[in-house]
């Protein structure tokens, strides 16, 4: 049963401007050494795609961020084929995540769904 849907867009041009300031903030340890491996437009689409993965979660658990939340609590894993998921505390609940991007564009998608096992 689905219990929980939340959608983020972002525009690449806000996260830019923003910088690493807002990748220590956002960021937890693991995600920033992924950060900064990579170069130029890649980096700034990675920041803001786990921007909007962890925003479209929060809105997902219908608490937001900062109120019982923070970015620093969730976190942007890998399954073995390459399909994103999330790390967050108190988080039984199967996951589904989906992040894209555009030129101008990061957007993410998550779905919660009690009572389901990959």
């Amino acid at each position: 049963m689905i219990t929980g849907t939340g959608i983020d867009l972002i525009e690449l041009d806000r996260i830019e401007k923003s910088g690493t300031r807002l990748a220590v903030r956002i960021l937890t340890k693991q995600e920033f050494v992924r950060y900064n491996e990579l170069k130029g437009r890649r980096q700034v689409e990675y920041l803001a795609g786990r921007f909007a993965v962890k925003e479209a979660y929060a809105k997902a658990k219908g608490c937001g961020i900062g109120a019982s939340l923070s970015f620093q609590d969730i976190e942007t894993e890998y399954e073995a084929g390459g399909r994103p998921t999330l790390k967050a505390p108190g988080a039984e609940e199967t996951v589904h995540v989906s992040i894209s991007h555009s030129r101008m564009f990061a957007c993410a998608h998550v779905v919660i769904e009690k009572g389901s096992s990959r």
